[in-house]
């Protein structure tokens, strides 16, 4: 006997009732396989009787059976009420006693119903963008700027220079853990080190000794600094200014090019170039197709699904950050609303792909790890380590069948191209832009 009751929102309270017979049914059947290998003083090995057995292994084996028989009535409950549980169930036992029905009750939450909306009415802005000659050499220029020469000079620091220096740090007269260096190169503006120490050096000369006075941030991560104020005795080695390196055989080995000169330099840079901005292409598409699905398509979401999908992404930044305890795991707050919408985002294109019968498309399986191996120094051998581990496989057809959902609903969009340039689409040349 199975009832259903709605509680609130998306959970359900179902109760389910197991006849006494099948509870014994299975009691027997266990205490006979039982009876087959267990050794009890008496009998010989097999010969011992059921009754026996049962006074013997009687309780530890009902619980077993009970335990079982949840498990399995809920799978079947579900399956008759046309439920689908968006998790497994918090179960409660009502009546668990020998000899009478099995009667449990099962709370859990459903999957929401999806009508799917509004796919004929998706509109696309798709940036189109090419990588040119002029790119090219931008980037080439950026590359030469991350990665200077230095020169030593005869004048005043000033910022981007790089300063050599000794120092020592005191805290109310004595030295502390960390607070010592040795011809330690500092590049001025460039962060390296806190702001206050970096502006003492600003106009020292070779030679010169400064004295740096500064506050710890009230979060600095070594605790024991934090908020304390410090004294540094620095003394300044040398002053090198930054100049741009030659485009020669050494700046191109710099990037794995030990042929070809800054002819395949630039060849490596530009398909390096054209990968990126494709991808950024196809990520802005992507967006706007999937953000529009959400907006017409608001659903109720599984509170399991949502806390589960939270759990993972704070597990990830934990391990990202170099957490090494529980107590290291960032607070759930942050991810709560983008856990919300990998799930609703994730029930949606089941829904498509469930309705509109889309299969997985090896082919394009393939292209995705081709493009992934690429990068790497040994692409073969990467492939052949994504092939052999069949969670980072799952994951890669998890992604390709997303793209082959957003191929279905674009193809259905009114897509209006807007011409655009490699700078634009990836803020290249703007101030703190990533290369």
């Amino acid at each position: 006997m199975i009832s259903v009751q709605s509680t609130h929102g998306l959970e359900r309270r179902m109760e389910v009732q197991v006849p006494a017979a099948r509870v014994e049914k299975e009691m027997t059947q266990r205490l006979k396989n039982v009876s087959r290998t267990v050794r009890l003083k008496g009998f010989r090995p097999g010969k011992a009787p059921l009754k026996v057995v049962r006074q013997q292994f009687g309780k530890e084996i009902h619980q077993e059976v009970i335990g079982e028989l949840m498990r399995r009535s809920f799978a079947e409950a579900v399956v008759e009420q046309k439920l689908n549980p968006a998790g497994g169930p918090r179960i409660e036992p009502i009546a668990t006693a020998e000899g009478q029905d099995l009667k449990y009750a099962a709370i859990f939450e459903v999957l929401p119903e999806i009508a799917l909306e509004g796919l004929e009415d998706i509109r696309i802005d798709r940036p189109v963008a090419s990588v040119g000659e002029d790119d090219i050499d931008a980037m080439i220029e950026s590359l030469r700027k991350q990665n200077p020469r230095f020169r030593e000079v005869a004048r005043e620091a000033r910022k981007e220079d790089r300063v050599t220096v000794d120092f020592e740090g005191r805290i109310d007269g004595a030295a502390f853990e960390g607070g010592k260096g040795e011809n330690v190169p500092i590049v001025l503006g460039g962060g390296q080190m806190l702001p206050d120490f970096e502006k003492g050096l600003d106009k020292v000369t070779a030679g010169q000794r400064q004295e740096i006075n500064l506050r710890f941030p009230d979060n600095y991560p070594a605790k024991a600094l934090a908020g304390k104020q410090a004294a540094f005795d620095v003394l300044v080695k040398k002053v090198e200014e930054q100049e741009l390196p030659p485009l020669d055989d050494e700046f191109c080995a710099a990037f794995g090019i030990k042929e070809g000169g800054v002819t395949a330099l630039r060849s490596a840079v530009a398909d390096n170039m054209r990968r990126e901005l494709d991808q950024a292409l196809r990520s802005r598409t992507k967006g706007q197709v999937l953000e529009q699905l959400l907006k017409a398509n608001p659903l109720e979401l599984p509170a399991t699904l949502v806390d589960a999908q939270v759990r993972d992404m704070q597990i990830d930044m934990a391990r990202r950050m170099g957490a090494r305890d529980a107590s290291q795991v960032p607070a759930r707050e942050p991810f709560v609303e983008p856990a919300r919408r990998r799930v609703a985002l994730g029930l949606l294109i089941n829904e498509v792909i469930k309705r509109e019968s889309i299969e997985l498309d090896r082919t394009k399986v393939g292209a995705r790890l081709e493009e992934l191996v690429s990068t790497y120094d040994n692409p073969q051998e990467m492939m052949k380590a994504y092939e052999q581990n069949r969670d980072a496989m799952r994951q890669v057809e998890a992604l390709v069948l997303e793209d082959q959902v957003v191929d279905w609903l674009l193809a259905r969009a009114r897509v209006n191209d807007q011409p655009s340039t490699f700078k634009q689409v990836m803020n290249f040349g703007a101030e703190g832009a990533q290369t």
